[in-house]
C-alpha cells in the first residue's frame, strides 16, 4: 500500500462488504481489530466504519483506490471471518463520508441511525445510493437480532 494523507483534492474510492465471523468475537477481539485498523488506516489515508452484530461484519472503507484494493485483499484472507461478500466498489467519490474516522466501531443497534445521518449529509448521489443499499442489506441480515441468522 502506498502512503497517502487522504487529501480532499483527490478522488476517494469506496468499498463496502459484509462477512461472517468464524468464531465468537468478544469485546477484546473487536478492540484489537479496531486498534490495528486505526493505526494502519491513518498511515494509508483510509477512513471508515466497522459494524458487528449477530456474528456478521459490515464495513465501509474509503480512501485511495490502490490502498483500498490492497487492504481488501488482506481483509478477504483474514481467517477470523468467512463468506466475504463485496457489496459495493465505487470510484471517484469526491468527499469522504467519514473523514475523521480512521476506523470507528459502531454498535449494531446504532448503525441504522449512523448510516441514515450519513445519507442525509452526503452530496454525491452514488454515496446516497450505496448507503441506501447498505441499509437494505443490514435490514435483511437483522444485525443485533440473535434470533435471525442468514446461512
Amino acid at each position: 500500500m502506498q502512503n497517502d494523507e487522504g487529501q480532499s483534492s483527490q478522488f476517494i474510492h469506496n468499498i463496502v462488504y459484509c462477512s461472517r465471523a468464524v468464531h465468537d468475537m468478544d469485546k477484546e477481539a473487536l478492540d484489537k481489530i479496531i486498534t490495528t485498523a486505526r493505526h494502519h488506516n491513518h498511515i494509508f489515508g483510509i477512513t471508515g466504519l466497522l459494524v458487528f452484530g449477530s456474528g456478521i461484519f459490515f464495513q465501509w472503507l474509503e480512501g485511495p483506490r490502490d490502498n483500498l484494493t490492497s487492504l481488501f485483499n488482506i481483509i478477504s484472507a483474514d481467517p477470523r471471518h468467512s463468506h466475504v461478500v463485496l457489496l459495493t466498489k465505487e470510484d471517484e467519490f469526491r468527499e469522504r463520508l467519514f473523514p475523521n474516522w480512521d476506523m470507528e466501531l459502531v454498535e449494531a443497534e446504532d448503525i441504522s441511525a449512523v448510516l441514515e445521518d450519513a445519507m442525509h449529509a452526503a452530496s454525491d448521489p452514488k454515496q446516497k445510493n450505496t448507503l441506501s443499499n447498505m441499509l437494505l442489506e443490514l435490514n435483511k441480515r437483522a444485525l443485533g437480532n440473535h434470533d435471525k441468522h442468514d446461512k
